[in-house]
């Protein structure tokens, strides 16, 4: 009984052993976090206007970016944002899987580039924003990515808008070229996104701005013209899948404003450091933009099967699939490309010091 005894007091005292030492274990497995720093602290290439805190240092392991994650920093909120938008596009797509047979079924393909899209650029974006901060290199090439996803967006939406959306006799007039002209448009994009940010601080701030959002809406412009054209031959309030169609139209207008208005930060500079910037409000309206297309274009898939089926033989949907990995794959190219100039630059600039 004895032996029983000290055996069992012997392993409590290896326990409480190991206890002891479990907060020496954790703190060895995630180490202190270096603080942020004041825009005064950080290279001038690093600092957002009227943004005066929250900044992380650079150079730092890559561990340290991804625990920010759960850390309070200037750019906690603009990952957030669209991570859990990426999830819920995630769940979603799963509830859809359902009663939608995305594998068997090609007149779903395009409701599928949809939402791989939007998974894509709401992820890829949250990747940006949360590793971006590294270095200066890793800017460049993280916000390149950043932009491939915003073409690929792009892409979806213009293949569920005409696939889904589109009245027959605009199909008749437009048709034949739009797709083709959709894939132009997101390369020609993601090109100005990827060329303002590398000409980023030798241009000034309203050129860049030119560069990046004339492409863009350009592309969305031709996109969402099926909905328009929609919108103006039809009564829009008998037609449910047309009002979520207008509410994407206004959450994305919306966004767009706080895209190029720094606001409310403009009014309030060095308080909205952590919560209230205009790059949140346009992730979170941008979100919900993307959830009314999304539903919008499901509704049309479900309401509108004969007129469509009737007008886009299984062949074009496979063609708009295609498409979609051929702008995907040409865009990247453009990212790769920009990055390659980008890394001779800074390389030529170090090698000059």
């Amino acid at each position: 009984m004895a032996t029983i005894v000290m055996e069992k007091i012997g392993r409590l005292f290896i326990t409480l052993q190991q206890l002891r030492q479990a907060p020496r274990l954790l703190s060895g497995a995630a180490p202190s976090m270096p603080g942020t720093l004041r825009d005064s602290e950080v290279p001038r290439f690093f600092r957002e206007r009227h943004i005066h805190s929250g900044y992380r240092p650079l150079h730092q392991p890559w561990r340290y970016y991804l625990l920010s994650l759960f850390r309070r920093h200037n750019e906690t909120l603009n990952v957030w944002t669209h991570l859990l938008g990426a999830l819920l596009v995630l769940v979603l797509t799963g509830r859809l899987a359902e009663t939608v047979d995305f594998a068997g079924d090609p007149h779903a393909w395009p409701l599928l580039v949809l939402l791989l899209s939007s998974l894509a650029y709401m992820s890829l974006s949250a990747t940006a924003h949360l590793l971006a901060g590294r270095s200066e290199f890793c800017h460049f090439a993280f916000f390149f990515l950043d932009y491939v996803g915003v073409a690929q967006y792009q892409y979806g939406s213009a293949a569920a808008h005409f696939y889904y959306a589109a009245e027959e006799d605009w199909l008749r007039r437009v048709g034949p070229v739009f797709m083709p002209a959709a894939a132009l448009l997101c390369c020609l994009s993601c090109l100005g996104c990827c060329y303002g940010k590398y000409r980023n601080h030798s241009l000034p701030p309203w050129v860049r701005k030119v560069g990046q959002v004339v492409p863009s809406s350009l592309a969305y412009a031709w996109d969402t013209s099926p909905v328009f054209h929609r919108a103006l031959t039809r009564a829009w309030w008998a037609d449910p899948a047309l009002t979520f169609h207008l509410g994407q139209v206004g959450f994305f207008l919306s966004s767009a404003f706080f895209f190029t208005q720094p606001l409310p930060e403009r009014c309030l500079p060095g308080r909205c450091d952590f919560v209230g910037q205009g790059h949140q409000l346009f992730h979170a309206l941008l979100v919900l933009c993307t959830l009314c297309q999304i539903h919008a274009s499901h509704l049309d898939y479900a309401s509108r099967r004969p007129l469509y089926a009737r007008l886009h033989g299984d062949g074009e949907a496979r063609f708009v699939l295609g498409l979609y990995v051929a702008t995907a794959i040409a865009c990247a190219l453009i990212a790769g490309f920009m990055a390659g100039r980008v890394r001779r630059l800074l390389e030529r600039r170090d090698r000059s010091k």
